[in-house]
């Protein structure tokens, strides 16, 4: 009697620029059966590179990758056809994150994040969510999904035109005086419109406010 084979290993690519942080969580995940890392890389660029050459079932992805590109750009790029030739279809991303504001969620599971993991969590939890992510189903840390379930429930309000404008005119690098003369407001309207835009994005400076519209498509 032949015995069933065992089902191949998911195979796995890891990305965070911290090289102790990479070697660490290969360690982990090689005492678990089933997970095989592949390879690592310490940017967006080296991730997308790796993931066409090797196509992994899961890229477990960090959001802050120094000064290159980001999680959220990678993300997007491996999962959307649209974003230029580095889609890889098959392949998810799971995030893997310290960071859990609203603002970073938002954009990892707009980017096309299958789920989204803190670094914090057991290592049971992250030997799951790589199972889960790699069979198509959504992986999320406690604490992230009573955040997006908060989300769904009291979305924020719409910006109005006014703050489309101001937000239009931030993009473009402009300090509050030169947007307040621009739109031919005060600055004291700037920024009382300024705090209403960073409440309605979820974010607190203004690259994020500009980063997170982008992600969006809130800018013309």
């Amino acid at each position: 009697m032949t015995c069933p084979e065992s089902p191949a290993p998911i195979r796995l690519l890891l990305c965070d620029d911290h090289a102790v942080v990479r070697a660490g969580l290969r360690a982990l995940l090689s005492s678990t059966d089933g997970i095989e890392v592949v390879a690592e890389a310490g940017s967006g660029e080296e991730a997308l590179a790796m993931a066409a050459r090797l196509r992994p079932d899961v890229v477990l992805m960090d959001l802050q990758l120094g000064d290159g590109m980001d999680g959220v750009t990678a993300t997007r790029h491996l999962t959307s056809p649209g974003e230029g030739d580095f889609a890889v279809p098959g392949t998810r991303v799971l995030v893997l994150t310290m960071f859990d504001t609203d603002a970073d969620i938002t954009r990892a599971i707009e980017a096309g994040a299958t789920g989204y993991l803190l670094k914090a969590e057991r290592p049971e939890e992250l030997f799951a969510a790589i199972r889960n992510a790699a069979s198509g189903r959504t992986a999320l840390s406690a604490p992230v999904a009573d955040r997006v379930l908060a989300h769904l429930r009291s979305p924020r309000p719409a910006l109005s035109d006014r703050e489309r404008d101001i937000l239009g005119q931030l993009a473009l690098g402009l300090g509050n005086r030169d947007i307040a003369r621009a739109l031919f407001i005060s600055e004291a309207t700037v920024k009382t419109h300024l705090g209403r835009i960073y409440g309605k994005l979820g974010v607190e400076t203004r690259a994020a406010a500009v980063s997170v519209a982008k992600e969006r498509r809130l800018l013309p």
